[in-house]
């Protein structure tokens, strides 16, 4: 890592202790009640690629015993050298090797299965996907809406998400019945993150 690339680096949390268990608190909110939209709030200096809640997020949560796949995108950007210096990640070239990957809005979703899903034994051995989207809405009374349920839900939580994968919600059945293996997926605007953790369903998806 030459000192010209480390300079153009952003900085990370101002307070990292304090940034990094706030934005912390954000995930878990979100994947505790999963389908509601949780404000993202940080100082970092994000890189330009990529929504600015994912790189808060993924910068919290990252370690040096942490292993990341970027898809291309990203991986053309300085998400991953940001990433890899305030965090110490281990970045892989095969999504199927990493815990946690990263995917830019508009390129293709490794399919959930080919991820690590982890075992019945160790279900915790799973990747997280963070899927960058164009937009959500937990509020909206809206055809494609998803209808999620289970913990954490009360009855039913709609969430109305643009720039979802083709054939997401098919993916998705399949990860929710192989619990508990399973990934877990975070979604991402520039500003909030929802959650959609293993153990929820979308059991009926409003017709277009």
């Amino acid at each position: 890592m030459t000192a010209h690339a480390l300079s153009a680096l952003g900085a990370g949390f101002s307070n990292e202790a304090l940034g990094s268990q706030a934005v912390f608190r954000s995930v878990l909110q979100a994947l505790s009640q999963p389908g509601q939209p949780v404000c993202v709030d940080h100082d970092a200096q994000v890189p330009t690629e990529g929504h600015s809640a994912s790189a808060a997020a993924l910068l919290a949560l990252l370690d040096s015993d942490c292993t990341l796949w970027l898809s291309p995108r990203l991986a053309a950007s300085n998400a991953g050298l940001w990433l890899r210096f305030h965090t110490g990640c281990q970045l892989v070239d095969a999504p199927e090797q990493a815990r946690f990957v990263w995917v830019a809005a508009g390129d293709a979703m490794p399919p959930l299965h080919t991820l690590a899903t982890g075992s019945d034994a160790y279900p915790d051995q799973s990747a997280t996907c963070v899927l960058d989207v164009d937009s959500m809405d937990a509020d909206a009374v809206a055809h494609g809406a998803l209808n999620l349920r289970g913990p954490g839900i009360r009855t039913l939580q709609p969430l109305c998400v643009r720039g979802l994968p083709a054939g997401f919600e098919r993916q998705w059945a399949d990860n929710h019945a192989a619990f508990p293996r399973g990934v877990d997926v975070l979604l991402a605007t520039a500003n909030h993150l929802a959650g959609l953790p293993r153990t929820t369903g979308i059991p009926v998806a409003v017709e277009a």
